[in-house]
């Protein structure tokens, strides 16, 4: 964007750094995080990352969206009917459990939009592992890359506006000019100890529950090859696997059997495997209650754990999306998206008990009470009303004082004149 020329110079509206994060222009960048690796150890063979993702994505697809036009709720628009239809494969939840799913998973979430005549038809997710950003001279992406089964789709940026038919929707990554950080990968330790944890009790299963040991002779009696080779094959076959549990073993020449290892209680397996389960449901924002994970204690209720879900992380989320659908969908036709939580149980019971607390506040107005409740100011509602009954606390306060005296006669006098008397 070009300004008129100051003291003899042109200037332009750009930031001074932006051309300092390209190193070469017109290449793609590629992401630096293994998606694969997250997507397959932190969801499909995670139970606490896969339970935990798909309460987020379940959470947030439920969330119905409306449109307004200024103040004015529109009971119909087109876009209301693409994100309700967004492709012919996907239904507006299916599409929107697909969203949330790749963000967290990659931190980035990627749209494609299908454009006849100038009107938006149909929207696409797009893996996260198969997009490249192209920066270009000035620090903004001019750019995007899709690659699949060898063949290359590159999307154009409009440099006016920064216009795409792809949107790139990226969580904060400091480390990263161009692509989020996954919140799988802030939890990968814990991911890793959990699925080790897992294994480990699965080999421990498979090999009749017995920690790791060793079979020593006296006095240091060497075994024949054959003698070795027996004993190993008696082993395997009669002593391993879950079908052998609590076979005794019988023992012969001497042998004696020693444990190596340690036994799950002296490991506290079962406790780490619950605290790295937790340490995940923490980076995916999910409280461990609502995944059934014991030993958290956090909120008193599950009730209270949902509430702090949907306002901790859900909301948040929604109202990202709907920000992103604004900006690149909605904001060009003079309309706007907003999230209608009101269908919400988790939200709707906390706010049932503030309504109830302002219809029973005494300073607040009829329109204050009004658009607690999201209804429109009315005329003549910018008052307080109160009891009739109420009285000063003060005045309440002061002693009664006695019934007033008065002579019988001197009341005549009043309502009669002095003849009365």
């Amino acid at each position: 964007m070009k300004f008129p020329k100051l003291f003899g110079r042109s200037e332009v509206k750009q930031s001074q750094t932006g051309a300092a994060l390209v190193m070469t222009p017109g290449q793609p960048v590629w992401s630096g995080r293994d998606y694969a690796a997250f997507a397959d150890e932190g969801y499909a063979k995670n139970v606490t990352a896969y339970a935990a993702i798909n309460k987020i994505a379940d959470a947030a697809s439920s969330v119905k969206f409306n449109i307004f036009r200024g103040k004015h709720e529109l009971e119909a628009h087109p876009i209301l009917d693409l994100l309700a239809r967004p492709n012919p494969m996907q239904s507006g939840s299916d599409y929107m459990a697909a969203k949330v799913g790749y963000y967290m998973l990659a931190g980035n979430g990627y749209e494609e939009r299908v454009t006849v005549g100038g009107t938006v038809r149909e929207l696409y997710q797009l893996r996260p592992d198969r997009m490249k950003v192209i920066p270009g001279a000035s620090g903004f992406p001019i750019a995007f890359e899709y690659k699949v089964g060898g063949r290359c789709v590159t999307f154009e940026v409009d440099p006016a506006n920064m216009d795409s038919d792809i949107r790139h929707m990226k969580s904060f990554n400091p480390l990263n000019d161009w692509y989020g950080q996954s919140a799988i990968e802030a939890g990968a330790y814990a991911v890793d100890q959990n699925n080790e944890a897992m294994k480990w009790m699965q080999a421990l299963l498979q090999n009749s529950a017995r920690p790791s040991g060793a079979l020593t002779t006296k006095d240091d009696k060497d075994l024949s090859d054959d003698q070795f080779h027996r004993l190993k094959a008696q082993i395997d076959d009669q002593y391993t696997g879950s079908r052998n549990a609590g076979r005794p073993m019988l023992l012969e020449g001497g042998l004696k059997w020693e444990q190596m290892g340690m036994s799950p209680i002296d490991m506290q397996i079962i406790e780490t495997k619950y605290s790295s389960a937790r340490d995940v449901a923490l980076a995916l924002g999910v409280p461990p209650q609502l995944i059934g994970i014991p030993g958290d204690n956090t909120y008193a209720n599950y009730a209270e754990a949902r509430l702090a879900f949907w306002e901790d992380t859900v909301i948040p989320l929604v109202e990202l999306i709907a920000a992103d659908w604004n900006a690149w969908l909605a904001k060009p036709q003079g309309v706007e998206l907003r999230p209608d939580y009101d269908q919400i149980p988790a939200i709707a019971e906390k706010r049932k008990v503030m309504w109830d607390m302002a219809d029973k506040a005494t300073d607040l107005t009829i329109n204050e009470r009004r658009a607690m409740r999201g209804y429109e100011p009315i005329k003549g509602g910018d008052i307080v009303l109160v009891q009739s009954s109420l009285i000063p606390l003060d005045l309440a306060s002061e002693p009664i004082a006695p019934p007033l005296q008065i002579d019988p006669a001197a009341m005549k006098a009043m309502m009669y004149g002095p003849k009365a008397t």
